[in-house]
């Protein structure tokens, strides 16, 4: 199909949400609902990628694999997270799909939540049983990534569900660097206020304070003394 993203035809009618058609291939045979493409995707992969959440009910309601990964380990529930896709991450998940699947890189869902300030959807991967301390290729946890962000709402959320703030990336960096380094503020002053520590150094022999900017390591450096 010319212009298409999959050389399967059902994979394709998921991701541009004709269900007609889609519901058609499969009435004629019923194998092709879990039938993988050249990157290992199903329709189910598509649909999520696409946000069409009639045909990942349909899909799911035929009982198709919910946790399969494509090539470079992405399963649907870490494509709808990355997506947005409130609505099918939970209905993902009301079907059993694995909370904590790593992919290529070793992000979960969400990691990907985190860092995209899907705030929802971080709440029912949390909420379900996520493991907000997960750790990637280099040894980044969610936290990390939203304090990267400044995502101030959702690193509030990970710490009500027990982020640790002191896990050290492969540089050493902990949460507090990043939100230092990226002159996050207010995010700052949140991991502080939740137990960060201002005293620990990473592979350059630097601690958070030493690499804000301007005012903001005296000021955490007040908020901790008091």
């Amino acid at each position: 199909m010319a212009g298409s993203v999959s050389n399967v035809d059902i994979c394709n009618h998921a991701y541009e949400g004709h269900m007609d058609k889609l519901r058609q291939c499969i009435i004629t045979d019923k194998t092709l609902a879990c039938k993988t493409d050249q990157g290992q995707r199903t329709a189910l992969h598509w649909a999520c990628s696409a946000g069409h959440n009639d045909i990942v009910q349909y899909l799911l309601d035929l009982g198709v694999e919910v946790n399969l990964p494509d090539d470079a380990s992405w399963t649907p529930l870490h494509i709808a997270a990355s997506a947005g896709r409130d609505d099918i991450v939970k209905a993902l998940i009301s079907k059993g799909a694995q909370l904590n699947p790593v992919n290529q890189n070793g992000c979960t869902p969400l990691h990907y939540a985190s860092s995209k300030d899907r705030y929802e959807i971080a709440l029912a991967l949390l909420e379900n049983g996520a493991d907000p301390n997960a750790t990637d290729k280099l040894h980044s946890t969610p936290l990390h990534r939203a304090s990267s962000k400044g995502n101030c709402r959702l690193i509030t959320l990970l710490l009500e569900h027990s982020a640790s703030t002191n896990i050290q990336d492969i540089e050493g960096n902990t949460p507090l660097h990043l939100a230092c380094d990226e002159e996050r503020v207010e995010a700052a002053k949140l991991l502080v206020g939740h137990g960060a520590s201002i005293y620990i150094e990473n592979k350059e022999e630097k601690t958070p304070v030493q690499m804000a900017r301007g005012g903001v390591g005296a000021m955490l450096q007040r908020l901790v003394e008091g």
